[in-house]
């Protein structure tokens, strides 16, 4: 199941380089990210394939973990209102959606990761 990991650093250049070389080495496929920048502070989440290795990376690098959390990785229809009928389906379920990733595209899908606050009636829908 996917992970993902969010990491609080200060906003700088490199900084997501460093990150990036550091899953690298420790052999971390990232499925998804998301970078955010607010009052000099960067706010990092990263979906990863193993979550182990990528904290034991961080934490050997200094890096500051804040969240994590296992999510959903879900294939769409690559057409209009696939989001929208997903969502209502989670939402008539009582899930709210706390976070959402599109993680790529193939053969007339997309591929979303899914944060949510109630996995497992999630996974039901």
């Amino acid at each position: 199941m996917p992970t993902e990991i969010v990491v609080e650093t200060e906003d700088r250049p490199g900084v997501i380089a460093e990150i990036g070389e550091l899953f690298g080495q420790a052999r971390v496929n990232i499925k998804a990210a998301a970078a955010f920048s607010q009052n000099g502070s960067g706010h990092l989440h990263f979906v990863v394939d193993n979550a182990d290795r990528a904290l034991a990376a961080l934490k050997v690098g200094g890096w500051k973990v804040t969240a994590k959390r296992e999510v959903l990785s879900v294939s769409l229809g690559d057409e209009a209102g696939e989001l929208g009928r997903y969502a209502r389906r989670l939402a008539e379920a009582g899930v709210n959606i706390t976070a959402l990733y599109t993680a790529g595209e193939r053969a007339g899908e997309k591929e979303l990761i899914v944060a949510v606050d109630d996995l497992a009636a999630a996974r039901r829908v």
